[in-house]
């Protein structure tokens, strides 16, 4: 994928399956593969279907995994406890952590450099009763397309998770 700026995509109602990422243009530059509905799992690939990242939660685990097409990781989310908002803290090693935050009844994020950089914003497009859909602006030159996707489809498990455990 070349860097969009602008992309959409989104989850599926049962979490599984296939499902396009348009640029802004609303061409198909790609596709998300929910794995399956009974895990988190998601693969990113690009117009040919060739693999480009992952994103899972490992067994027994609450941070959500990045990994490049050869199964090398790339970074970790993992959600940060607040009472009137939501924040997450990406992880990358070498390049730095990331801050993703957003306010408690929004379905807006900005995502965060150390420095107070802005990488990337994005949010939540669908209605209540509809699968996730995302709109994301990509404005680093850090992280790119694919990485930042999965960064959003991390945060959108790690809050399907907070709920389902809010239910119970």
């Amino acid at each position: 994928m070349t860097l969009a700026n602008r992309m959409i995509f989104s989850d599926n109602f049962f979490s599984a399956g296939q499902t396009p990422i348009f640029n802004e243009e609303k061409e198909q530059i790609g596709s998300l593969d929910l794995k399956s509905a009974f895990n988190s799992n998601v693969d990113i690939i690009n117009q040919d279907g060739d693999l480009l990242m992952k994103g899972s939660f490992p067994v027994f685990s609450n941070q959500w995994k990045v990994t490049d097409f050869r199964g090398e990781e790339l970074g970790s989310l993992k959600q940060n406890i607040t009472l009137f908002s939501k924040k997450f803290e990406y992880r990358t090693g070498s390049r730095g952590t990331y801050r993703i935050e957003g306010e408690g009844f929004s379905h807006d994020y900005k995502i965060l450099g150390e420095d107070g950089d802005l990488h990337g914003d994005f949010h939540k497009t669908s209605g209540f009763f509809e699968a996730a859909s995302f709109e994301l602006l990509n404005q680093s030159d850090v992280l790119g397309d694919e990485e930042l996707i999965a960064i959003v489809m991390g945060v959108n498990m790690l809050n399907k998770r907070k709920k389902r455990r809010n239910r119970n």
